[in-house]
């Protein structure tokens, strides 16, 4: 697969975004089917993410949370459990996916569609913001100004955390490959991610490698030593987090 930031076709695209609306009502079992050999499921996948804000936020007080690109509102459950204080804002460019999420009701949570350009919201909105696997489906040349934008919502001190596919890993690689929805997809490269973020004006800049084992019963008992291995780029998945 290209990592070639000019490489991405712009066909069924709005402001450089892929729309989801051909997957909005069966996205997830789609998503199932495609990582079954992972030995865990969507909704783990979408946890796992809100875990480890948890974990590096600790005690930080979260009142505000902002999901760009929330899809069919999956995190914003999970934000729920976990910080069952915050008020989660889901946007997303594709309109049937936030009909989907408004159909879960989920506690805590409101979904709005957006334009892919202007978040709407005010300046110094959100305590933290979750991009989690979109930029992949972004033509690059937009991610400077869409991180831009987050930083104008984000508060001073803010947390902006951008969970991406790791392309240095072949098993992720593979499964990106055969995945309908990851057809167009040009994955990051953590250099990349956070040179774009820290070009966007965030401070603090950094990665941390994530799922590097398979959730099978045989390796699920090595899964609490992940959160050590945060250092090694070669784990599934990493995150970019910066503050503003």
């Amino acid at each position: 697969m290209s990592t070639d930031p000019n490489s991405k076709s712009s066909a069924g695209q709005t402001s450089g975004f892929d729309n989801f609306d051909t997957f909005a009502t069966d996205y997830r079992s789609i998503h199932n089917d495609n990582i079954k050999l992972s030995g865990a499921d969507s909704d783990y996948f979408s946890e796992y993410k809100i875990k480890e804000i948890k974990r590096v936020e600790g005690t930080a007080q979260v009142q505000q949370i902002l999901d760009l690109g929330c899809g069919d509102g999956n995190s914003a459950r999970f934000f729920y459990q976990h910080f069952p204080y915050a008020q989660t804002q889901g946007i997303d460019i594709s309109a049937d996916s936030i009909e989907e999420a408004k159909k879960r009701q989920i506690p805590g949570a409101n979904f709005r569609p957006y334009d892919g350009s202007h978040i709407p919201f005010e300046d110094n909105t959100f305590d933290v913001c979750l991009i989690a696997t979109v930029l992949h489906h972004i033509r690059f040349v937009h991610h400077p100004d869409l991180l831009r934008e987050v930083l104008r919502v984000l508060k001073p001190g803010g947390r902006l955390y951008i969970f991406e596919h790791n392309p240095w890993n072949p098993v992720t690689r593979k499964v990106v490959d055969n995945c309908v929805f990851d057809k167009d997809a040009v994955l990051l490269s953590p250099p990349y991610s956070k040179r774009v973020v820290r070009e966007a004006g965030f401070s603090q800049v950094s990665n941390t490698y994530t799922i590097f084992f398979p959730r099978s019963p045989l390796f699920r008992p090595f899964v609490p030593l992940e959160p050590f291995l945060g250092f090694i780029p070669v784990g599934g998945q990493y995150f970019t987090r910066g503050v503003k």
